[in-house]
């Protein structure tokens, strides 16, 4: 699995196509094998932790069903879709699969959710708000493209799936093994299985707007003294006392605008875009390996599945962000950090240069107790 390689011109793609386009890249991966079959993925779904759901389509209406589920939520007669999330989380073949992706930056990495189709199935036509590539790993699907929607598009209101009311097909793609299809944000899309079929969406994840400016405005305010105020040095004679002219707004929002752009330090962006999708269990220090542990002969240290992991390299540091937490170190740990990230794994000699080196051990021991790494 760790050999395969987009069939792909990066920068052409990044250049032409992402979020500006969908695009058909018919065998992305030549000769491909689902490394999980219908089966498996069932199972998954049938355990608690694992979000999963199930999507049928009966008497002209789309119907949400949420999992867990029993082994009898399959026996269905309606044409029925099952999802399940984050699956790259449980199993390590389908967590390589994100390697295809890797010269889109890591912290814009969401999960890879497959579904499993019986024969005419869909989840309906709707558009997401992130970039999806579509690999079919099994059978054969078509993809419907539709139209560019956003918040105004009527959605069908007798659903709980934002289901597009007027869906209006422009193209249509026959995936099959090996076949990807990349979508843009906001493109309308329908899948319909034809035949058992088994797709990968690899999604990526995009902060709202609204959660940056929270974020920023409040990590701002803990930096701006209270003792700044508002500034009219260039007033002019009024007559109309009771009024708020156009020109007091304008020098309010120049006097926000101007402290908000005297924010230097951006860690609290790392930290949001790195805060894990789902809840993480406390780590218990008892528990957490030490140094010794790492310094085994025979160890090597992984990427936890579920680890948010980035860094920012700033004139005199590095800060590394982990599962939404920043943590500033020297430059010394840059080409440890770039290799972890990188390949998700730490062996061997790079293992022991690192446990070795006191800055790159004291990171080390922090990405453990934050649950971000785990030995292998």
């Amino acid at each position: 699995m760790s050999k395969l390689r987009l069939s792909l011109d990066r920068e052409n793609f990044l250049a032409k196509y992402w979020q500006r386009t969908p695009l058909l890249i018919p065998q992305a991966i030549p000769q491909f094998k689902s490394p999980i079959d219908a089966d498996e993925l069932a199972g998954l779904a049938l355990e608690e932790e694992v979000e999963s759901r199930i999507v049928e389509f009966e008497n002209d209406n789309w119907q949400l069903h949420s999992g867990p589920f029993t082994e009898q939520s399959f026996d269905r007669s309606a044409p029925w879709t099952l999802l399940v999330q984050a699956v790259d989380h449980y199993v390590e073949e389908v967590a390589e699969l994100l390697k295809l992706v890797d010269f889109i930056p890591r912290w814009r990495i969401d999960d890879i959710m497959i579904s499993y189709a019986v024969d005419g199935a869909s989840v309906g036509p709707h558009y997401d708000n992130y970039d999806v590539f579509l690999l079919q790993a099994h059978g054969q699907r078509e993809w419907r493209l539709g139209q560019r929607c956003d918040e105004q598009t009527p959605l069908k209101a007798d659903t709980d799936l934002r289901i597009v009311k007027d869906f209006q097909s422009e193209s249509q793609q026959l995936l099959s093994p090996g076949d990807i299809l990349y979508v843009p944000p906001g493109v309308a899309h329908w899948g319909i299985a034809r035949g058992e079929c088994i797709t990968y969406s690899i999604g990526f994840r995009a902060p709202r707007i609204a959660d940056l400016l929270s974020r920023g405005v409040d990590a701002r305010l803990e930096s701006l003294s209270t003792q700044e105020f508002y500034r009219d040095p260039d007033l002019t004679s009024i007559n109309r006392p009771g009024e708020i002219s156009i020109e007091d707004s304008r020098r309010a929002k120049n006097q926000l605008l101007a402290a908000l752009n005297e924010q230097n330090d951006t860690r609290w962006f790392g930290e949001l875009v790195t805060e894990p999708k789902y809840q993480l269990e406390p780590v218990s220090l008892s528990e957490t390996p030490g140094i010794e542990d790492l310094q085994q002969a025979g160890t090597c240290i992984g990427l936890c599945a579920d680890a948010k992991l980035a860094w920012q390299q700033a004139d005199d540091n590095v800060v590394v962000f982990a599962n939404g937490e920043s943590i500033v170190c020297g430059n010394a740990i840059l080409p440890m950090i770039i290799l972890l990230c990188s390949e998700g794994l730490l062996e061997d000699a790079a293992l022991a240069d690192a446990l070795n080196d006191p800055d790159n051990a004291a990171l080390l021991t922090a990405l453990l107790e934050l649950g971000c790494l785990e030995l292998k």
